[in-house]
């Protein structure tokens, strides 16, 4: 396995839609496997293809607490089939965006269909922490963020905070833009 470079935004290869995964081969296996200890390491609770360069449907999770044994799910191809009428609003942050964080409206609980490591479609039921997740993760593969889900006002002043870290600080030299 290998650590993966992380693209810090804004970038544009963030605000691209990905490509369906044709096939459940070992490259897709090396990669979900690539991307689980990345987030690990980051350390964060959800990786999406795209914040590594990579414009596939594929994205990681696991939001287990620190008290449990870890539960990750890595998903291809994931759609969501049903989502419940109540919402919940969590405060998100993203390996994209370090260090910054905003109150996020999504539904409470979600069905997710998506190709496992086995190549079997396996649908799944979340809600709480990883429902937030795995929408968010999502969302990265139709090329939005977080904080497009904020005011005009709120997103743009981060990105330019991000753009000026970006080109003056050190500090972000260990998220490599792809």
């Amino acid at each position: 396995m290998a650590l993966l470079p992380i693209i810090i935004a804004p970038d544009p290869a963030l605000k691209k839609v990905c490509k369906a995964v044709e096939t459940m081969d070992a490259e897709v296996r090396r990669l979900m496997d690539d991307m689980l200890e990345t987030m690990y390491a980051a350390p964060g609770v959800g990786l999406a293809a795209p914040q590594v360069g990579v414009l596939k449907r594929l994205i990681v999770v696991d939001a287990a607490r620190e008290d449990e044994p870890p539960a990750p799910f890595g998903m291809a191809n994931p759609e969501l089939i049903w989502v419940s009428d109540h919402d919940n609003s969590h405060e998100e942050g993203c390996l994209s965006l370090p260090d910054y964080f905003g109150d996020v409206v999504r539904p409470a609980e979600i069905r997710v269909r998506y190709l496992d490591r086995e190549n079997e479609i396996r649908e799944l039921e979340a809600d709480g922490l990883l429902a937030t997740c795995i929408q968010h993760e999502m969302d990265h593969l139709d090329g939005l963020l977080f904080v497009d889900h904020m005011s005009a006002l709120k997103r743009n002043m981060i990105l330019r905070k991000l753009l000026k870290a970006k080109k003056s600080d050190k500090s972000l030299a260990r998220y490599a833009t792809a």
